[in-house]
């Protein structure tokens, strides 16, 4: 991968930093309903901590850590997170996912579950 800040192109290729991938990948997630990218503290550590990448030749393998909110079927979610991270990051960029592995780190109660 190329060194750059944001996206740099070579001999006709472009290549994207990790950090735009992680951004993308970062926006899948958050349009997946009753679901949050896991991690406290601030937004960066949140971000960097809870979404890892390998690139490869066969394409990027994702890692993402997330909650769930109580009330949502969790291989369901699983399913539409590995979906929409597969086609955001595949139609906003070059790349090619080869796999998306989610790992649910916790169920996020409300107020209402425990009452």
């Amino acid at each position: 991968m190329a060194d750059a800040r944001k996206v740099s192109t070579v001999k006709g290729k472009t290549y994207y930093n990790a950090s735009i991938v992680k951004g993308i990948v970062s926006l899948a997630v958050s349009e997946v309903e009753g679901v949050s990218i896991s991690g406290g503290g601030k937004k960066s550590a949140r971000f960097s901590d809870s979404i890892k990448l390998k690139f490869g030749a066969g394409g990027i393998c994702v890692d993402v850590n997330v909650n769930v909110l109580t009330g949502y079927n969790v291989p369901d979610i699983a399913l539409n997170i590995q979906q929409n991270i597969k086609h955001s990051v595949e139609s906003m960029s070059e790349y090619k996912i080869s796999a998306v592995n989610v790992h649910v780190e916790s169920v996020i109660f409300t107020d209402e579950d425990l009452i």
